[in-house]
């Protein structure tokens, strides 16, 4: 099948990944997925959220926040302050973004700290919350080596890398990897996220007024499975080049 982008259904866009875009942040990657551009930057805190002092929980917290700039899209897109709320769809991928990260983090080995990881979506052409999990899971990683290097840790806490694509059924071939047009016209609509030794975290799949076999969603984990793979990769090269040790698998 002949996708717009020239693609084959079995192939991911072209990802970059591009550091330190972030001065003051302790890890920062601006990850391109094609045309999806996310800016994903960590700070860490040397404190805990309130409630878990009330709870006397040890260890420490992840969370995340995620926002897609005004410029991102056409038409322009209004900014929450200016709706006096967030969001429902941006809660849901932060939260998301939250939940695929503190699943590859050992928040105990963290200590008492806060790791806020915030990504910003410059450039919207589909899949901005599986980019902006894939280009937090590299911040976060390189985060953490740097509290090893200044000697607040012995050892990264980050277990595992962590990765997230899109799939989705385009008429009646599942396909990898979402651009915007192709996110408007799939009938399934589903979002993987797995680690590096393919444990999923997550898994978000609808049919769009429509139903799916067991065996297209074979195909799509399948798909998704492939793409992750080549973004865990595509994360490692870069730490590699760094000369970062990568987290264990």
């Amino acid at each position: 099948m002949q996708r717009n982008d020239g693609r084959a259904p079995d192939e991911i866009r072209p990802i970059n990944l591009e550091l330190n875009v972030a001065p003051h942040a302790s890890g920062s990657v601006l990850v391109s997925m094609g045309k999806t551009r996310v800016i994903c930057a960590v700070t860490i805190e040397e404190t805990v959220p309130r409630w878990m002092k009330e709870q006397s929980v040890t260890g420490g917290w992840l969370t995340a926040e995620y926002s897609m700039l005004p410029y991102s899209t056409q038409p322009r897109k209004p900014r929450d302050i200016a709706k006096g709320r967030i969001d429902g769809r941006s809660v849901e991928i932060q939260r998301l973004i939250g939940r695929s990260l503190r699943a590859v983090v050992d928040l105990d080995k963290v200590g008492p700290r806060t790791v806020w990881v915030d990504c910003d979506v410059l450039q919207a052409d589909g899949g901005t919350r599986t980019t902006a999990i894939t280009g937090a899971s590299l911040a976060v990683a390189i985060a953490c080596r740097r509290l090893v290097r200044e000697k607040k840790l012995d050892t990264s806490p980050m277990r595992k890398l962590v990765a997230a694509v899109s799939a989705g059924i385009l008429a009646d071939q599942a396909v990898l990897d979402l651009n915007y047009e192709e996110d408007k016209l799939v009938s399934v609509d589903f979002n993987l996220v797995a680690t590096e030794d393919g444990d999923f975290v997550e898994v978000q799949g609808s049919g769009e007024e429509a139903t799916f076999a067991q065996s297209q969603l074979d195909e799509m984990l399948a798909l998704g499975r492939k793409g992750i793979g080549e973004l865990i990769s595509a994360q490692r090269t870069v730490l590699a080049r760094l000369m970062v040790t990568p987290p264990e698998s």
